[in-house]
């Protein structure tokens, strides 16, 4: 004698059996074929039933229903009623018995699939292992500490930054800096130096009798000087190009001494 033994997967609902029905014939659920779905709902309880398993209240429901479309789809239509205050929407002709049913499935399989989701999150997690925090108190140095103000009153704070500003204002000393001014005639001096240094017909550019060091009034005074040895005709100056540096050349030939009664109206 042949033993045939049944080995039944464990479903969490009727829901999740009739997922499973429809996922293995590969069905869409939009159109679930009742009569052939049911039957095989039917065959799964009479299976649990030969292996003495218990079938919940929840399972027999699901079947009852199942029963109950299967039914109201192969009944004929009922006549049409004229009567709109005893009409009854389920016995409309776009009425769909299965679509009751068909929205549970469908809701079921969206919280299913987050469930799965979660339950893969929860796996990734297990294989990671962080270590507790420790209380690391017992491993720094037992130093005691002391408040450093410990024993003092408001009013000896206050005592001692009086203190503190009568020291300050003993120290306190005001100091006059006074820069040196260069005068435009000295200036003028300079500039022809550097020129003579470079020989009859030298050119220099503007930016070269300035340093990094130089002052704004230093600056005025300089371009004053170049105006006015051009005034006297011992300087031309020019550019290559709009807004590039002034080129000075030297066209003057006498000497800085000759220039030691220079006037100048600055």
């Amino acid at each position: 004698m042949t033993v045939v033994t049944y080995k039944l997967e464990t479903f969490e609902g009727p829901l999740d059996l009739l997922l499973h029905l429809i996922d293995k014939a590969e069905i869409d659920i939009q159109d679930i074929p009742i009569s052939d779905i049911t039957d095989q709902y039917m065959a799964y309880l009479h299976s649990m039933q030969e292996l003495e398993l218990d079938i919940t209240s929840e399972f027999l429901v699901m079947a009852a229903t199942l029963l109950s479309i299967k039914s109201k789809l192969l009944l004929p239509k009922p006549p049409v009623i004229e009567d709109f205050e005893d009409y009854d929407y389920m016995e409309d002709e776009d009425y769909d018995p299965r679509a009751e049913l068909i929205a549970r499935l469908i809701e079921y399989r969206k919280y299913k699939g987050i469930a799965r989701h979660l339950h893969e999150r929860e796996w990734e997690r297990s294989l990671i292992f962080s270590k507790e925090p420790e209380d690391l108190r017992p491993y720094m140095p037992m130093e005691e500490q002391t408040n450093p103000v410990q024993g003092l009153h408001t009013s000896d704070l206050i005592a001692a930054f009086q203190k503190a500003l009568r020291k300050a204002e003993k120290r306190t000393t005001v100091t006059r800096i006074k820069r040196d001014e260069i005068s435009v005639k000295d200036r003028i001096r300079e500039v022809i130096g550097a020129l003579e240094h470079l020989g009859p017909g030298g050119r220099l550019l503007f930016s070269k009798l300035m340093d990094d060091q130089i002052y704004r009034h230093e600056i005025v005074v300089t371009f004053l000087a170049v105006l006015e040895l051009m005034k006297m005709k011992q300087i031309v100056c020019y550019q290559e190009r709009l807004f590039e540096d002034i080129v000075m050349e030297w066209r003057g030939e006498t000497t800085n001494h000759g220039f030691s009664e220079i006037e100048v109206d600055y």
